[in-house]
Formats: structure tokens, C-alpha cells, sequence
């Protein structure tokens, strides 16, 4: 009622010079305290509408991440999934450095992310079109990468076949150490199967893991990096824009930078990891170790108070870095023109921004330029 309500109905109360804690009946009243209830209703499914279309645009990036952790996990399509990173990674390198005709820095990142040479020469890059060039550095790329599995399996079978054979060894499960040169992974894996499959079931578990580790590490900075979206997007209110439409623009390039990035990063660590240079690598069981009950339980002496509590988590949250969302592009007026491409035909057409705004928030166009 203080929100909603009239004002003629607070004067007429108070002529009616009604006593404190008296009933009052009158259908005037009755349905001014409906009009305000209905007002109150309208306003909040309006709210609860507008936040269910934030979620979708989260739930639909959160499907697609959610369906290559459960390919990974349980080893259905991996192969596959690593394949389709492997090609979006070649068409990312050859299109960005096709733009400037760059061979240079296309002879560079192949060397960057696979650890190869080119297969064509700088003529032919010049001549050949993009997916052409595409196919090609994919062929050449996924025959080296089989056959560096290939040989990564046969260098840890000697190992794996010496301690599955040892007498005094009862391991079920070992941690096998894969290594780029920066960083180091310790893979689980099966000694069974390791055994039985000579050294494919460790390669498959290397694959899982490198896999698992950089999604999740990348889908916890993309979903900071969305709350900080979502809250900066409200102030295209003041300019007369819808929020929503700029965030789904906005969150889509930022998921599709997100993919670019774990594909490469990935592709990165499958292509040069490998067994630690050394005679025999640092092979040990997989154990859970749990810790006794009794230590769990502290005294009241132990429990840190609340001050002690809030100054630790202010030392930490000062050491966090905050990623803040810088953008790629230079801003865009509603009346300026753009190329947008439609995504199932591949289809470009010029228009201005504010009439391609609705599609691409639509899922069905995309921006080129």
C-alpha cells in the first residue's frame, strides 16, 4: 500500500477518524489492497521473468560445457571431441594469420600449439584458401599426434608390464607422470587395463584428465567473468538499450573466446606432454588417504574467532586478481552499418546495428565485422 496504493485512500482513513486496532470493512479499501497486491504481483513475475532470461543464455553455455566433461568422464566421444579441437584449433591459426597473410607468424604458431612444420610452402599459402590450407595442417597434424600416442604408449608399457608383473606389487590403480616442460600432470590410471591394453588405456586416461582439468579451470573463470558482465550491462539503461540483448551479445563472445582458448590449451598439452625425460619416471600407487576423526575435532581453544577469520579472508582476498573484461572490439552505434553472417547458411548481408541486434541475440546470425 505505501508503494502502490493511493494517496486518496490515506486521507479518507484518516477523516474517518478510524481508532488504532479497529477493524476496518469498507469495499473501498478492500480494493485499493487489491489494486496494490496486483500491481505487487505484476512487478515481481516481471523480475522473475527477466531473471529466468539471464539463466538461458547461462544454461545453453553451461550444456555444451557439461556435455564435453561428460564425454571425458565417462570416454564416450573423446576421441571425437578432441579431433573437432584439433580442427577448430588449425582453422583459428590459418584464418587469423590468412587476414594479414602472415606465413611468418603461421609457421609460428604451429610450432606454438603442435610442435610442427608447416606442410606447405609460403607460396602456397598465399594461393591455397582457407579451408584448403585448414586441411591440410589438420592431416599433417593428427598423423603426428597419432604417432607420437603411439610411441608414448610403447616407451610406458616396459614400465607399467614391470610393475604389474612384480610379485610384491598389489597396485590396483598408478600415477603416471606426464610432463610439457611447464607443467606437470599426474595421471591415474588402471594398472589392469594399462597392462592389458600395452600402455592405450594410460594414453586414454592422459587424454581425460589434461581434458578435465582445463575446462574446469576455464568454466570457473568464465562464470567470474559473466557475474561481472551481468552486473555492468544494467547500465545500458541509461542509454536507452536493452541490457539483455547486450549481454547475450556480449556473453557469446565471450564463450566463444573461452572454447578458442581451451581447444588451444588443450591441444597444447596433448601434443607435447610426455613422460618426464628420464630412465625410469617416478611411477607410485593411487591411494585415498583419509584423516582419523579424532584429529577432525578441535577445541575451543582451536577454533579461530571470528576476527582472526575476517582478517585472514581480507589478506586473501587481496592477493586474488581480479580479471576484469576488456573489449575486443571498438564500440558500436545502433545506426552504424555491420556484416552479419547467418549461421546455417553461411550467408552474409550488410545492415545497420540496431536491426541486427535482434539477430543475433536470436542465436541465428553472428557478427563479422
Amino acid at each position: 500500500m505505501r508503494l502502490f496504493g493511493s494517496e486518496r485512500v490515506a486521507k479518507v482513513m484518516d477523516r474517518m477518524g478510524l481508532k488504532e486496532g479497529e477493524v476496518i470493512q469498507h469495499s473501498m479499501m478492500t480494493k485499493s489492497i487489491e489494486r496494490a497486491q496486483k500491481k505487487v504481483e505484476e512487478n515481481n513475475f516481471g523480475v522473475r521473468k527477466r531473471l529466468l532470461e539471464y539463466d538461458d543464455v547461462m544454461n545453453s553455455q553451461r550444456e555444451v560445457v557439461y556435455k564435453r566433461r561428460r564425454h571425458a568422464l565417462f570416454g564416450e566421444r573423446l576421441k571425437l571431441d578432441i579431433a573437432n579441437m584439433l580442427y577448430d584449433t588449425c582453422e583459428l591459426i590459418v584464418s587469423n594469420n590468412k587476414v594479414t597473410n602472415d606465413f611468418k607468424g603461421y609457421e609460428f604458431d604451429l610450432i606454438r600449439y603442435f610442435g610442427i612444420t608447416s606442410p606447405i610452402s609460403e607460396a602456397d599459402f598465399t594461393k591455397l584458401s582457407d579451408i584448403e590450407i585448414t586441411g591440410k595442417v589438420y592431416k599433417e597434424a593428427l598423423a603426428f599426434y597419432t604417432e607420437k600416442t603411439e610411441r608414448s604408449a610403447r616407451e610406458a608399457f616396459p614400465i607399467i608390464k614391470g610393475v604389474y608383473e612384480e610379485p610384491n606389487n598389489h597396485f590396483e590403480r598408478i600415477v603416471v607422470p606426464f610432463t610439457d616442460g611447464i607443467k606437470t600432470l599426474n595421471v591415474v590410471t588402471d594398472l589392469k587395463k594399462a597392462y592389458d591394453s600395452e600402455g592405450a588405456q594410460l594414453i586414454a586416461d592422459f587424454e581425460k584428465n589434461i581434458t578435465l582439468s582445463i575446462v574446469d579451470e576455464a568454466w570457473k573463470k568464465h562464470l567470474r567473468k559473466m557475474d561481472e558482465l551481468k552486473q555492468s550491462v544494467q547500465l545500458a539503461v541509461h542509454e536507452q538499450k536493452d541490457p539483455l540483448l547486450i549481454y547475450k551479445l556480449e556473453a557469446f563472445n565471450l564463450f566463444r573466446g573461452m572454447l578458442d582458448n581451451v581447444n588451444k590449451e588443450v591441444i597444447s598439452f596433448l601434443f607435447k606432454g610426455d613422460l618426464p625425460a628420464q630412465n625410469v619416471p617416478e611411477i607410485h600407487e593411487a591411494r585415498e588417504v583419509a584423516r582419523p576423526k579424532e584429529n577432525l575435532q578441535l577445541s575451543k581453544d582451536e577454533i579461530p574467532n571470528s576476527e582472526s577469520m575476517n582478517r585472514e579472508a581480507g589478506e586473501t582476498q587481496q592477493r586474488q586478481v581480479t580479471e576484469t573484461i576488456v573489449r575486443d572490439m571498438p564500440k558500436i552505434n545502433r545506426n552504424d552499418t555491420v556484416v552479419v553472417q547467418e549461421i546455417a547458411t553461411g550467408k552474409t548481408e550488410t545492415m545497420k546495428y540496431k536491426k541486427a541486434e535482434a539477430l543475433i541475440a536470436a542465436g541465428t546470425w553472428v557478427l563479422i565485422n
